[in-house]
């Protein structure tokens, strides 16, 4: 079967305020939208149920904010990357602010594939001991192995969360206030998660605000 699709664009964009507590589908169905709304030609797939032609990086888990959220949209007509970057902002809801629209080679991997890390920045709602998180950062980042648990189709697998760290280290501005750095593998079956870490460091996540700064992928790595 012919594509049906001319040209690929990925969109670089930050999720906050009102849009970090809607959900990884919500999130591509408010874009969905705000590509028809702006009259943007995207390519659908075929058959009863068509979708937009459409790729997500990795889903942001529900809370979390962003300055760097990776999209790739497929076009039937050619446009100039500014002027999907003018019509989409025009139309695009709250929380949602588009930095970037460029060209990308059409046949090229999907994001997904290309993923290889991810940085995030966590600040914890309530004080905490500075002189104390440091030795556990430090104590974890010296681990060899560091044993977790997580659920998957319903049964307990243990795995190790140390491999998935890349790097790990916390500071305080003059005001006081802390935060942990990281920045986490983000490969197909090896994807480090912030609130794995936070609960290795001895913190709830829901204590903290997590904030994604950046991610790497393998054709600029």
């Amino acid at each position: 079967m012919q594509a049906n699709y001319v040209q690929r664009l990925r969109l670089i964009f930050s999720k906050g305020g009102p849009a970090r507590y809607i959900s990884h589908l919500d999130l591509a169905r408010t874009l969905e939208r705000a590509l028809n709304r702006a009259k943007i030609p995207v390519a659908y797939t075929q058959g009863f149920n068509r979708r937009p032609r459409m790729q997500m990086a990795t889903a942001l888990p529900l809370g979390y904010t962003s300055e760097y959220e990776l999209a790739d949209i497929l076009l039937t007509e050619a446009m100039a990357p500014e002027h999907v970057l003018q019509q989409l902002m025009a139309k695009m809801a709250p929380g949602i602010v588009i930095f970037s629209v460029t060209d990308v080679p059409i046949s090229g991997a999907s994001l997904q594939a290309l993923t290889k890390s991810s940085t995030y920045v966590a600040t914890p709602l309530d004080p905490v001991d500075f002189v104390a998180l440091q030795t556990n950062v430090a104590a974890l980042m010296a681990s060899e192995k560091v044993e977790r648990t997580k659920e998957r189709r319903g049964k307990a697998k243990m795995y190790d969360l140390r491999p998935l760290i890349l790097d790990l280290f916390t500071s305080q501005d003059e005001n006081g206030q802390v935060s942990i750095q990281m920045n986490l593998c983000l490969e197909p079956s090896k994807t480090g998660r912030p609130d794995d870490v936070l609960d290795a460091l001895g913190f709830d996540p829901l204590d903290m605000h997590i904030h994604r700064k950046g991610m790497v992928l393998a054709e600029e790595a």
